[in-house]
C-alpha cells in the first residue's frame, strides 16, 4: 500500500498541469453542468444536442492531449543517457602512425550516433602511451541492442586494428552523476585529470559522501568537476574527472590555493584533518592520470 500511495504521489506531482487541463475541460464541456450556468453565460444557450455534438468532436482530441502531457515526463525519464563505456588500447611501440590510421578511419566510418567515439591519448599514470576510447554516453536498454555492429564493422576492427595492438586491454562501464559534480555529461574539455578512487569493503556510501562534500569546494574553486560510479566494471568506487579549461596551467602552484585551505574556508577549521581521516578509512586506493583529446582519430 505505501508503494502505491507513493506511486499516485509522484504521479500527481508529474502529472498536475495535464489534471488542471482536463478537469477544466471536463467542467466545460460537461452536459450535466451546462444547464446550471448563468443565463447570461452564452454556454447556457447550448441544447444537449449541440454539448454532445462539442463532446463528439472533441474529446478525442482533447484525451490524446491529456495522454501526451502524461507521456511527457515518463518519456524523458526514459531518454536518458548517462552511461559511458571506456576502453584502453596499446598499439606496437613500431606501429604508432599506422594503428592511429586505422584507429581513425574505423572510428569515423562505424562510430556515429549511439556508438560516437572520442579517443584520448594517455599520457602519465600506470597505462601512459595507452589510449582510452569512450563510447556514448548512452542508456542500458540502447547498450543492450548494441551487439557487434555488423559483420563488415567486426572485420575492419580485426584486420585493420587489432593487428597492431598489443594483449594489453581494458573495458569498464561507468555511470555518471549529475548530483556529485559541477559540469554537465557533455560540456567537455582538451585536457583532463582523471582521479581513480576503489572503495574499501563496505564503504561505497562513505565514499560517495566524501566526494559530495568536494562539491562546494570545487564550486568555490570553479573546477570543472565530472564524477562517474564505476558500474560492473571490477572493484566498486568512482572517477573523478577534472576538465581542465586552461590546460594544464590550474596544475600549477598558485593557480588556486592549495586544497586544504581551500576545504576548511567551505567547512571551518580543522575540517581538512577530519576529512583525511574518514578518507582513509573509506579509500582502499587511489590513483590518478592525465589525459589529451584527439579530434583526429575520434568519430566525426
Amino acid at each position: 500500500m505505501a508503494i502505491f500511495a507513493l506511486s499516485v504521489r509522484v504521479l500527481i506531482h508529474l502529472h498536475f498541469p495535464a489534471i488542471v487541463l482536463y478537469a477544466v475541460y471536463n467542467f466545460f464541456f460537461n452536459p450535466f453542468i451546462i444547464p446550471y450556468l448563468p443565463q447570461t453565460s452564452p454556454l447556457s444557450q447550448l441544447t444537449c444536442t449541440h454539448v454532445f455534438f462539442l463532446i463528439n468532436k472533441f474529446k478525442i482530441h482533447m484525451k490524446k492531449i491529456f495522454l501526451l502531457l502524461m507521456l511527457i515526463p515518463l518519456f524523458g525519464i526514459s531518454q536518458t543517457k548517462t552511461v559511458l563505456n571506456s576502453s584502453r588500447y596499446f598499439c606496437k611501440p613500431d606501429k604508432v602512425q599506422e594503428f592511429e590510421k586505422a584507429l581513425a578511419t574505423h572510428a569515423q566510418k562505424y562510430h556515429t550516433g549511439d556508438w560516437h567515439w572520442r579517443v584520448w591519448s594517455i599520457e602519465s599514470g600506470p597505462d601512459a602511451g595507452g589510449y582510452m576510447v569512450t563510447e556514448g554516453p548512452g542508456d542500458w536498454a540502447t547498450i543492450n541492442g548494441r551487439g557487434d555492429l555488423g559483420a563488415e564493422h567486426m572485420n575492419d576492427w580485426n584486420k585493420s586494428v587489432t593487428p597492431l595492438t598489443t594483449a594489453r586491454y581494458s573495458s569498464d562501464y561507468y555511470t555518471f552523476n549529475a548530483d556529485l559534480g559541477t559540469v554537465t555529461m557533455t560540456d567537455y574539455a582538451d585536457k583532463i585529470l582523471i582521479n581513480h578512487m576503489i572503495s574499501k569493503p563496505g564503504k561505497v556510501v562513505a565514499v560517495n559522501e566524501l566526494i559530495k562534500k568536494f562539491k562546494k569546494v570545487w564550486e568555490a574553486g570553479k573546477e570543472s568537476v565530472a564524477v562517474y560510479t564505476v558500474t560492473a566494471s571490477g572493484d566498486p568506487g568512482f572517477i573523478t574527472v577534472t576538465r581542465l579549461r586552461e590546460g594544464l596551467k590550474e596544475l600549477a602552484d598558485g593557480y588556486r590555493k592549495p586544497m586544504a585551505e581551500r576545504f576548511n574556508d567551505v567547512y571551518g577549521a580543522g575540517s581538512w584533518d577530519a576529512y583525511l581521516k574518514d578518507y582513509a578509512d573509506a579509500v582502499e586506493k587511489r590513483w590518478s592520470e592525465l589525459l589529451t583529446y584527439q579530434p583526429k582519430l575520434s568519430s566525426k
